[in-house]
């Protein structure tokens, strides 16, 4: 990857990169077209950030992938689509971080970086004085967030999670126009299932989560949701660039290829969500799978001691879609093992 600096302050860093003190926001003030790749400075760590701007004015539009580094299809998607992208046919700026928590990719751990045991997207809006984790949070707040027109956080099932790919948003009420556009944008992706979360916090309530920081600070948000169990399926990773091509080419920041063309025009948008948490740590049994519709009361699968003796049996309180579960044996009290989407009539 080649990188064009404007800065002589320079730190070498593992994998060859390279630590700049330019900002973004300085960047984005140059004459395109351009793409720059650029790296900015964290404790013990780094986010890599990629500015591509086109001749005419647009709208800023961001990517983030990797905020958890066991999440690989919109890692892979994005490293595709960074390959793909002309700067001579955008219109407008796009900002990607192709993969926010370099640690935890690179040690692959689950949900956590290595570096301090936080989970990156229950840490925003950041601190620049706080762990490596926090500093991250920070640095896409205040570099990424701030600075775009439209953020979208790219995620999917990490390693012991079995979901459904989805789209989803939140429906902040007070912003209507925001909200318009980020649902329209959902139905634009082509993903069959969107999902809307109510949005409940104040001004002065820490986000916790990367897109829902960005709809706290009045900006068009929202996420994708494909790719399970913390491999790389290629039908998920084609989803995602498809999703985001469409996003772009309906904001005409950026022609999507024509011959690629999907025309589904149809989805399912379910605008509750049942979290079923781990009762008690044990070994979780289930036939059911992400994807599949469950009944109010239904048995949904039970946990097993270590001699597999039957401790618990996990009952659905609402009918509807499950959108992700806990996808492997071992569970641990607290962690969401069922997530079920639904309507509420």
């Amino acid at each position: 990857m080649k990188f064009i600096l404007k800065t002589t302050v320079v730190l070498l860093l593992g994998w060859g990169c390279v630590i700049q003190a330019q900002t973004v926001g300085k960047i984005m003030k140059e004459k395109g077209p351009f793409r720059k790749d650029t790296v900015l400075s964290v404790k013990d760590t780094y986010l890599p950030v990629t500015i591509i701007k086109g001749r005419e004015k647009g709208p800023v539009f961001s990517i983030v992938a990797g905020i958890h580094g066991y999440e690989y299809p919109p890692i892979i998607a994005v490293q595709e689509i960074l390959q793909e992208i002309k700067p001579e046919s955008v219109k407008g700026t796009l900002i990607i971080v192709p993969i926010a928590n370099m640690e935890s990719f690179r040690k692959r751990t689950p949900f956590i970086s290595p570096l301090d045991q936080k989970n990156l997207n229950n840490a925003f809006p950041g601190s620049s004085a706080g762990s490596p984790t926090d500093q991250i949070a920070d640095l896409i707040t205040g570099e990424i967030i701030s600075n775009s027109t439209i953020f979208l956080d790219i995620h999917g099932g990490d390693a012991n999670e079995d979901l459904i790919p989805f789209v989803c948003y939140y429906d902040r009420k007070d912003k209507l126009e925001k909200t318009v556009l980020a649902h329209n944008l959902s139905v634009q992706s082509h993903i069959g299932i969107i999902v809307s979360y109510p949005y409940t916090i104040s001004s002065a309530e820490p986000a916790k989560y990367a897109f829902k920081q960005a709809v706290q600070q009045g900006i068009t948000a929202l996420s994708i949701e494909a790719g399970k169990l913390g491999t790389v399926q290629n039908e998920n990773v084609e989803m995602i660039k498809t999703a985001v091509y469409n996003m772009l080419d309906y904001l005409k920041v950026y022609p999507k290829d024509k011959s690629k063309s999907n025309n589904q025009n149809t989805f399912v948008h379910l605008s509750q969500q049942d979290y079923i948490r781990v009762p008690e740590s044990g070994i979780f049994y289930s036939d059911l799978k992400s994807g599949d519709r469950v009944k109010k009361k239904q048995v949904l699968g039970y946990i097993k001691d270590e001699f597999g003796n039957k401790k618990q049996e996990i009952i659905s309180d609402s009918e509807g879609m499950i959108l992700y579960k806990a996808g492997t044996p071992p569970v641990n009290k607290g962690e969401t093992l069922f997530c079920i989407g639904y309507n509420e009539y």
